[in-house]
């Protein structure tokens, strides 16, 4: 057909080394767990800004710089956004992709994580550390929704890139980055146990 499909809005997904991954995402878990029981601010904000979950979002935001294990993650990762900006054609100019932000978000049961973008950032994404079955998946939203128009609804059986919405699964171990500028949010977490994820920026400025 002549039909050419311009603008698209591509999503990275990929699984961390297969070895020792768990492991590691041990060691991670018990920092996430340890960290939400002795960062006092962050349990503050937290019950203001995101009831009945735990972020360290506006309290330990650079855990890269604070924590070893932290430090090996961002490490881990960088190769992958690294394959990211280059699948997206970025012209950084000479520039380095560097994490500047680096959080960590607890979700149980019924907590949400309401829809948002991560402004005066290039590249984020979410790395899974507890997914227990049946957890909410990172729900994308077509950033074009606001201009459509007297647009008829899509077919329930179309293709994802014709999705006004797309759910990328959170599985322990998976990595999912994204432009910054991409609307994104996390249902109420529907299960008992713990959705355990570590946010993150990096920006070329």
């Amino acid at each position: 057909m002549p039909i050419q499909s311009l603008f698209p809005t591509q999503i990275y997904s990929a699984h961390l080394p297969a070895s020792g991954w768990r492991k590691f995402n041990d060691r991670l878990r018990r920092e996430c767990q340890q960290l939400r029981h002795d960062d006092v601010g962050g349990q503050r904000w937290s019950k203001k800004n995101y009831p009945g979950g735990y972020t360290s979002y506006n309290s330990a935001c650079r855990m890269h710089l604070l924590s070893p294990t932290f430090a090996l993650l961002e490490r881990k990762l960088n190769r992958h956004v690294q394959a990211y900006a280059r699948a997206l054609e970025l012209d950084l100019e000479g520039r380095e992709l560097t994490m500047t932000d680096c959080w960590v978000n607890i979700m149980p049961q019924q907590v949400v994580h309401g829809l948002h973008l991560h402004p005066l950032s290039t590249i984020s994404g979410s790395y899974y550390v507890q997914t227990p079955k049946g957890c909410s998946a990172i729900k994308f939203e077509d950033p074009r929704l606001d201009r459509f128009m007297a647009a008829p609804p899509r077919k329930s059986d179309c293709k994802a890139e014709h999705r006004p919405w797309y759910l990328v699964p959170a599985e322990a171990g998976r990595l999912v980055l994204f432009e910054s500028w991409l609307r994104h949010e996390v249902a109420p977490n529907p299960v008992k146990a713990e959705r355990i994820s570590i946010s993150f920026n990096y920006s070329w400025f």
